[in-house]
């Protein structure tokens, strides 16, 4: 998962989500004419609709995801044409847009299918304003066994899969061959844990006759999502309460384990002069990759299409290698938190026909074929495991082995309360709370006992603040 920086709107939003939720959760009126909350509609819901179904579809795609969204709503426009048509509609960032649904919530006027980002999981849960996909898929005795078990284990909450899975990322070591080669190192060998990655780092980092680096070992964007992947390699809670799944989470564990040992150690390659800062924009930490300025980076696979681009038209060309992300410890016997984002199907507010085109429009994107080309074209991998058998999909692999790391990956990773990440409210909140103090201590003389201490202290109090919101 991918996001530019909004330190302010997040906080702003922090309080603005959390209110919302109350509210929302008692909204029952409807602007769109149909039935307004309450009960799964039946398939003849659509069978007996009159005209052409009209649904908005929200998303956060840019760029090349963009084109490629647009791609599956085309066809899926021209298989029920005359029946069913989408239209697409890009909101922003994942941020921006879930602030914006926010206040198409208070405005009755929420889209008829929603991409949330994947820390929206547990605010969307509460905000009681969509039909769980599950729900549907027993309504029709439709099954789900195609998903992938771990990404489903992530958007299943209450024992139920709650939107469908569709552009699903998992964090990725980034590797410039030649600047490997170069270096005396092998690029099919790559670093496995964070004390190998500072060692290859440090041999990495070139520095002109000046004593100008001209190439950095390391880059990356000062990122929380990064803690949360290491935090559940290492098999460990990010938040309490089973990871905020048997019961509300209170806190997170950002004091000691995972959030402890990357904050030092990032820091002592950011002051050693080994990696390169660029802050907490991760488009910043991209275009560094990109042009050629550090060596290694973690990323998600969502950027994968695009590197692989990037690195053949850069003025000095390279090939993009990647590898599994890198684990604390070798030992280390867990694996990464699914990131990106799911659809999610609007209830109230929402006729029961447009409801039943939803789940027909979420099914089609979620498929084998929608998501094998979904997968060569942007990088993210496939959620529908018969997706990998698709002999285009096959053959893209074999031609393009860098995609097939992250199948690799997640195929690995066994589904646990760990790996399934942590459910909280204000995610997007706490992440930018815990970066800051990780930037405090890569940029200042602040430890890090001290900084994660404070960052935990202000994380507690948004959560606590939220879950007020929510049992009021």
């Amino acid at each position: 998962m991918r996001r530019t920086l909004r330190a302010r709107s997040l906080r702003v939003a922090a309080g603005l989500l959390a209110a919302g939720v109350a509210m929302s959760a008692c909204s029952s009126s409807s602007s769109k004419g149909g039935s307004s909350s309450g009960g799964v509609p039946g398939a003849d819901a659509l069978t007996n609709a009159k005209g052409v179904v009209n649904l908005t579809f929200w998303h956060s795609m840019q760029g090349t995801n963009q084109t490629a969204v647009t791609a599956i709503v085309n066809a899926f426009n021209a298989k029920y044409q005359g029946k069913i048509h989408v239209t697409d509609s890009f909101q922003g960032s994942y941020d921006d847009a879930i602030a914006k649904y926010k206040t198409a919530v208070s405005s009755h006027s929420t889209p008829s299918i929603m991409q949330i980002y994947d820390v929206g999981t547990r605010f969307m849960v509460d905000s009681k304003q969509t039909v769980p996909i599950a729900d549907l898929a027993a309504k029709d005795g439709y099954s789900l066994s195609d998903l992938q078990p771990n990404i489903s284990n992530y958007f299943t909450v209450g024992g139920k899969l709650q939107s469908m899975p569709f552009n699903s990322s998992a964090p990725l070591l980034y590797i410039n061959a030649e600047a490997f080669k170069k270096a005396g190192l092998d690029p099919t060998n790559p670093p496995k844990t964070l004390a190998d990655l500072a060692d290859d780092a440090k041999k990495l980092t070139v520095k002109d006759s000046s004593g100008k680096t001209t190439q950095y070992g390391f880059g990356a964007a000062d990122y929380g999502w990064f803690v949360e992947q290491l935090a559940a390699e290492s098999g460990a809670l990010y938040c309490d309460n089973g990871n905020g799944r048997t019961a509300a989470a209170t806190k997170l564990n950002i004091t000691s384990g995972a959030a402890l040992t990357y904050t030092n150690w990032w820091s002592d390659l950011v002051k050693g002069g080994y990696a390169l800062n660029t802050g907490r924009p991760t488009p910043d930490a991209q275009a560094a990759f990109k042009a050629g300025k550090v060596a290694m980076n973690l990323e998600s696979t969502g950027v994968l299409g695009g590197y692989v681009d990037a690195g053949a038209k850069s003025a000095s060309p390279f090939t993009v290698a990647t590898a599994p992300f890198p684990k604390i410890s070798a030992s280390d016997s867990g694996g990464p938190v699914v990131g990106g984002a799911s659809l999610w199907i609007d209830r109230v507010g929402h006729s029961d026909a447009e409801v039943r085109a939803s789940w027909e429009f979420a099914k089609f994107a979620a498929s084998a074929q929608q998501q094998a080309g979904w997968h060569e074209a942007t990088g993210y991998f496939p959620v529908s495991i018969s997706a990998l058998q698709d002999p285009t999909d096959v053959a893209y692999r074999k031609a393009h082995p860098q995609f097939q790391t992250a199948i690799d990956e997640l195929q690995a990773t066994q589904p646990t309360p760990a790996t399934a990440g942590c459910l909280l409210g204000v995610m997007p909140q706490a992440r930018a709370d815990l970066e800051q103090a990780m930037l405090n201590v890569a940029t200042t003389s602040t430890s890090a006992d001290s900084a994660l201490s404070d960052a935990s202290s202000k994380i507690s109090k948004l959560i606590s603040d939220y879950n007020s919101a929510v049992s009021g």
